[in-house]
């Protein structure tokens, strides 16, 4: 049975986004930063950085630190106007249930300040980090927006029973609840108010770009040899499935495998002499580096996470024009007859050395993706947001941008 909501159809002055990740170290490629920066070429916009779903760990070595440090790093910038309209904060949170009764009476007043300094009275509340479940009583909003664009309760590094109770009672407070994944969406339906579906975008432009353009390779991979097989992202254990590659890349002893993005698997968990591991890249390099591959990859493994995502780096490669061998996951289906999918290294080794042989059709991949841009997402949810607010609509650049 369908939840019902009587929402005041009121215009809202900005948003305030509690976001699923930091703006200040994480890839700027997600959902929340894209849409959320296209909308605040209109309205105010606050960016909350996401609140923490669990302390990290000691025992997590390096990593131990590293997250600590970045997280101190994001919290002394305070709050930072960025560009147009938008503004980003660090709030002072702890988290898991203590973190909650302890920084729940004033994670709400730092946001409400934020919010006012930015300009915004009459915010439209956007939830993507199911933390930010214990504020939507604490801050008056004209009607509370839920992004669905991730299984945050399969994260392994949270606690599947808080996380699950704050999803719940976001999904049961939602006025609308954005999904980026048709099967999510379904398996939802009739939990939720409104919903609507939203597949994540690209920046197109900026990807193809540098799939044509002739320029030098970046400084870190360009003494690689070729062929190069890269894939680009968090190499974590809840998406990335790491058997897969390493077996896949031993099969291969003759191609460079290159791996670009942060990683949280243990240390030395890749030996391979024909593997190298370039870290995290700014988002404004991410396409020089998937231009510098001869193939792309995406070896998921099979989680819950992986079944209700939509990758952006799907059409990332797709428009730099690279070849792409990838795992099977629902998402895929509408571009299925573009890539190669494989199951096994033995296949997953074979479809690279094809796609290696064969020529690769860039041309139609573009043309499939040619309406996929995160401008025309921001105009699919502009009419979204002002159909739940009673027609009541932004300014009309956000319409001119976004066409």
């Amino acid at each position: 049975m369908a939840v019902e909501h009587d929402v005041e159809r009121t215009a809202f002055d900005g948003i305030i986004c509690i976001g699923g990740e930091d703006w200040w170290y994480h890839n700027r490629g997600h959902f929340d930063f894209q849409i959320m920066r296209r909308l605040a070429r209109s309205v105010p916009v606050l960016f909350v950085n996401s609140l923490a779903v669990r302390m990290p760990s000691l025992s997590e070595k390096g990593q131990f630190a590293g997250r600590i440090g970045r997280k101190l790093k994001s919290l002394s910038r305070g709050l930072v106007h960025v560009e147009n309209k938008f503004w980003v904060m660090s709030p002072w949170a702890v988290p898991g249930p203590t973190g909650e009764r302890l920084s729940g009476w004033a994670l709400a007043p730092q946001i409400k300040r934020a919010a006012a300094l930015a300009g915004i009275r009459r915010p439209l509340l956007w939830v993507h980090c199911p933390a930010g479940a214990l504020l939507i009583d604490k801050i008056s909003h004209t009607a509370l927006v839920l992004q669905r664009t991730d299984r945050f309760e399969a994260f392994p590094e949270a606690d599947p029973h808080v996380v699950g109770r704050q999803i719940a009672r976001l999904k049961s407070a939602a006025d609308l609840v954005v999904y980026c994944n048709a099967s999510l969406m379904d398996e939802e339906r009739g939990e939720v108010a409104r919903q609507v579906l939203i597949t994540h975008g690209a920046d197109l432009d900026m990807f193809i770009r540098a799939g044509d353009t002739a320029r030098p390779d970046p400084a870190d991979v360009g003494a690689l040899k070729h062929p190069r097989v890269g894939f680009i992202g968090g190499i974590d254990a809840h998406t990335f499935a790491p058997g897969l590659f390493i077996e896949t890349a031993r099969r291969l002893p003759d191609v460079a495998f290159v791996l670009i993005g942060g990683c949280s698997l243990p240390d030395g968990w890749c030996q391979l002499a024909n593997v190298t591991m370039v870290g995290r890249k700014p988002y404004d390099d991410v396409a020089r580096y998937m231009a510098a591959m001869d193939v792309l990859i995406m070896p998921w493994n099979d989680s819950s996470w992986i079944k209700a995502c939509n990758p952006i780096k799907l059409k990332e490669y797709l428009a730099v024009g690279r070849p792409v061998v990838t795992t099977d996951f629902p998402a895929l289906a509408p571009y299925r007859d573009l890539v190669r999918v494989a199951a096994t290294p033995e296949q997953f080794a074979a479809e690279i050395t094809a796609a290696l042989a064969q020529p690769f059709d860039a041309a139609m991949a573009r043309h499939r993706i040619a309406h996929e841009s995160w401008d025309t997402k921001a105009r699919h949810l502009y009419d979204e947001l002002r159909a739940l607010c009673g027609g009541q609509h932004f300014d009309q650049r956000l319409v001119a941008s976004a066409a």
